[in-house]
């Protein structure tokens, strides 16, 4: 059992610096270049992970005592749906009564329209209802 835990005690550690390494934003890589940095996590298997884990990247302890899992939390959008987002229904609405005023200011053109139109064909006796 100790033969074993001997070969994944730095398979898993090389595992988990690789994967740290390439989630890490490119200028939060210290002293070198992110690909640099993945070929000596995978190359030097013992030693590389070390060397990352120590001095590859930026570590700030969390700002008033939160923890990382919380900053994740905060860049994560809020707003799931976009029926559950008051931003996006208030444009919606918004662009409702814009339509609605642009319908109504048609509406009132052809209105005027059609009056003028009688006007010049007939005069105000076609306006009348025929008679049965």
């Amino acid at each position: 059992m100790l033969r074993a835990l001997i070969y994944l005690l730095p398979l898993a550690l090389t595992i988990f610096a690789f994967i740290d390494c390439l989630n890490t934003p490119e200028d939060e890589a210290k002293h070198l270049p992110k690909i640099a940095w993945v070929f000596i996590i995978l190359l030097f298997w013992i030693v590389g992970p070390i060397v990352w884990l120590a001095a590859g990247k930026v570590r700030q302890a969390p700002a008033g005592g939160r923890t990382p899992s919380e900053w994740h939390r905060g860049h994560r959008q809020q707003w799931v749906a976009p029926d559950d987002n008051p931003d996006f229904l208030k444009s919606l609405k918004d662009e409702n009564q814009r339509d609605e005023a642009v319908l109504k200011d048609w509406e009132a053109d052809l209105r005027r329209r059609e009056d003028e139109l009688k006007r010049r064909e007939g005069g105000p006796e076609e306006s009348a209802p025929p008679a049965s």
